[in-house]
């Protein structure tokens, strides 16, 4: 469950705020040539798992150099601001990269987002449990010496 609170954590707006600020920053940038991607988290586990990242921390950015075989991690928050900096650094050389551990893969087809807010899974219903008396489950290792905390 923790994995997908994560996924849903921010709201459609919330999302679309995000995105706004690449399109803006995209656009600033554009004679660049860079490329540009947006997955949200998961979905391309492959390629999170390659440029080491993923587990916690979203949203993330990183700078991927395929043919230098080097990735640069942008450590700071995900504001309009904070990006920039971190693109700044990127131009500047200012920021050491990282080398890429694992091949970039090829990126699988993602399910396009619907523009809605996440939706939490059905809980699992435990109240059958309630009857369950612990008192009863044997002790292992009785006698060993060992108290119980």
């Amino acid at each position: 469950k923790q994995w997908y609170q994560r996924r849903v954590a921010i709201t459609a707006g919330g999302r679309n705020n995000y995105l706004t600020t690449l399109k803006e920053l995209g656009d600033k940038y554009k004679k660049r040539k860079w490329g540009w991607a947006w997955s949200f988290a998961g979905e391309q586990d492959k390629l999170e798992a390659a440029i080491e990242v993923g587990g916690a921390g979203y949203p993330t950015i990183v700078a991927l150099n395929i043919k230098k075989n080097a990735v640069l991690h942008h450590r700071g928050g995900f504001s309009k601001d904070s990006i920039n900096e971190f693109l700044q650094y990127v131009i500047a050389g200012r920021i050491a990269p990282a080398v890429l551990r694992k091949d970039v893969p090829k990126l699988r087809k993602a399910t396009p987002w619907d523009g809605k807010d996440g939706q939490m899974p059905e809980e699992e219903d435990y109240s059958d449990l309630d009857d369950v008396d612990l008192d009863d489950i044997p002790v292992e290792n009785e006698g060993s010496g060992h108290s119980e905390l």
